[in-house]
């Protein structure tokens, strides 16, 4: 029988509440907002490295940040998040190397269910968010679960991204759709 950290992490219905899942919330909360008090840039980069689960060497976040777990969040290289940015990681948020991220942008992988009985009775569900290489995520974005972004993909300010997008490409709007497509050259 699962765990309701293994069904969270693999998408499917669990329980929030789970005494362990609480716990690691609280923990999570609790570097975070040492994070987002310290002044030193590599105090504050030593908290993430033990907050996230992966990061490159590379790497700069602004204060605030907001967290679920931290632990599913992984970041490549040359990673950079303007201020106040929220990740709810209650799935993988997986995000490439030179990667953008402008200021109050969401990566949202939590959801719940549509039917008013299932959303009342307190389980939710997830799903991941990967962002491919080289983005650069606007200011004020949402992302939400589900989404992967290919590489090179520039998402307007705003924007609310519900849906998947391949390479070289802008999006923008409510929902996102492509305004542009880029020449890789």
């Amino acid at each position: 029988m699962k765990s309701e950290i293994e069904k969270m992490i693999a998408g499917e219905l669990y329980r929030p509440e789970d005494e362990e899942l609480v716990i690691k919330r609280r923990s999570a909360r609790l570097k975070a907002h040492r994070f987002n008090q310290v002044e030193s840039d590599q105090k504050r980069m030593d908290i993430i490295k033990k907050l996230f689960g992966s990061t490159g060497e590379n790497i700069k976040i602004e204060p605030t940040i907001r967290v679920d777990y931290g632990f599913n969040i992984h970041v490549g290289e040359n990673f950079y998040a303007n201020f106040n940015c929220v990740f709810l990681d209650v799935c993988p948020i997986k995000i490439g190397k030179n990667v953008m991220i402008g200021p109050g942008v969401s990566l949202v992988t939590p959801e719940h269910p549509l039917e008013a009985a299932a959303r009342n009775s307190g389980y939710e569900f997830g799903r991941p968010i990967t962002i491919g290489d080289n983005c650069w995520v606007g200011a004020d974005a949402t992302i939400v679960g589900g989404v992967t972004l290919g590489d090179n993909v520039v998402v307007a300010a705003g924007a609310v991204v519900k849906d998947s997008f391949p390479d070289n490409v802008v999006v923008g709007g409510v929902p996102a759709k492509i305004i542009k497509t880029i020449d890789p050259d």
